[in-house]
């Protein structure tokens, strides 16, 4: 019983040292020699190293992050535990995404390494969630947007499969990725928040500012 105990513990700790990985930064560090954290926004999610580092940089950060959140998941399944659900080993890849202890306990938004634990736990939602998201960006050019729109509909869904710690999570996620999005909220409402150079709502802001 003990050494089983012991094992979860372990698992526990090794999903959030997962989920703790700044992939951003180190990307940015090894191949381009850039600190994406001085940069931009800021951030080392998948936002901020495609606009400093480009859209391949960019992309492999999202697919790390990703991977952060489903591996974690997957790690009881991977050691049959069952005396705990995937959810929380997916939650701690999340804090140590949000509270890495390889960035001074500051990280990501959340977005791509929570779609990763859905991507594990119910992957119908996370093709719900991205199917969102590439949609609103399409239309809004907003990725900020796109993440806030996704994870709100996706939650909703969630309700509907009474899964009541998946929901009871969703809907935790859901409000702290609005408060980590605050700033791009102000900048939404303002009309300056930065957008992606395809989709709709960017060329709309090009034909009103020529110059922009």
């Amino acid at each position: 019983m003990n050494s089983n105990i012991e094992q979860i513990i372990m698992l526990l700790v090794l999903a959030y040292l997962l989920g703790s990985i700044p992939s951003g930064v180190w990307i940015g560090k090894i191949f381009f020699h850039i600190d994406i954290r001085r940069h931009g926004s800021g951030n080392i999610g998948t936002t901020n190293t495609y606009r400093v580092l480009g859209p391949i940089a960019g992309s492999i950060v999202m697919a790390l992050d990703i991977s952060k959140g489903a591996v974690a998941t997957l790690l009881p399944t991977f050691f049959h535990i069952t005396a705990i659900s995937p959810l929380i080993f997916g939650l701690m890849a999340i804090l140590g995404h949000t509270f890495s202890i390889f960035d001074k306990f500051k990280g990501g938004k959340a977005v791509a390494t929570s779609a990763g634990m859905l991507l594990a736990y119910k992957p119908a939602f996370f093709f719900l969630a991205a199917g969102i998201w590439i949609l609103v960006i399409l239309l809004t050019s907003m990725v900020s947007l796109a993440s806030m729109i996704g994870f709100t509909l996706t939650t909703i869904a969630i309700f509907f499969t009474h899964d009541i710690l998946l929901s009871v999570m969703a809907v935790i996620l859901t409000f702290f990725i609005f408060y980590r999005h605050r700033a791009n909220i102000n900048r939404i409402k303002n009309g300056t928040e930065s957008m992606v150079p395809f989709g709709l709502g960017n060329r709309l802001r090009k034909r009103k500012d020529p110059n922009e």
